[in-house]
């Protein structure tokens, strides 16, 4: 019964920045979540795209290995990255240094992150090549790449404090300011 009062309003920028490419686990989870295959189906697939598949322009390998804990990228694959999003995005999403990830202390660096062979081989061109389950999980792996080698995304943000008979409510939002990464 008592009046709403507004007692305190925050504005601020706040940054989000990329998750690194895939480790062979963050695949598996994220295929898992977003397109409800199981582990070994996940594997099978990723294996295929690993192996190469039948296209019309020949056989064609389109991810590099799918067994390693390594987020590292190479600096050609990242090169290639950094150019293909200047022309498809623009210059303003690519970092102005290229983004680096660590891996776990404990992780065995022989073979880079789980990305594209070759980044102009887009999932859209594949579309009809690929089934349902290559093409999927083809795209969560090229998205997650692409991504990681973007800039942040760029947030306005607010917080509102209101209060009444003593009880205060806070609520929180935020509109994209640039979208960054999140383009992909």
């Amino acid at each position: 019964n008592g009046e709403f009062v507004v007692k305190e309003v925050k504005k601020s920028i706040v940054k989000s920045h990329a998750l690194p490419p895939f480790t062979t686990s963050t695949m598996q989870q994220d295929a898992s979540n977003k397109l409800n295959m199981t582990s070994p189906m996940i594997m099978s697939v990723a294996q295929h795209l690993y192996e190469g598949i039948e296209t019309p322009k020949g056989h064609l390998a389109l991810v590099t290995y799918i067994r390693t804990d390594s987020v590292r990228v190479s600096q050609e694959a990242q090169d290639e990255a950094r150019k293909f999003i200047t022309e498809k995005f623009g210059k303003e999403y690519v970092p102005a240094k290229p983004n680096f990830y660590k891996s776990k202390n404990n992780s065995q660096d022989a073979h880079e992150a789980i990305r594209p062979i070759d980044i102009t081989v887009t999932p859209e061109s594949l579309k009809g090549v690929l089934d349902k389950n290559h093409y999927n999980l083809y795209k969560l792996i090229y998205d997650r790449f692409l991504a990681s080698q973007m800039a942040d995304a760029v947030y306005n943000q607010d917080k509102v404090t209101v209060e009444n008979s003593g009880y205060a409510f806070k609520t929180s939002g935020k509109t994209v300011k640039f979208k960054g990464f999140t383009a992909v």
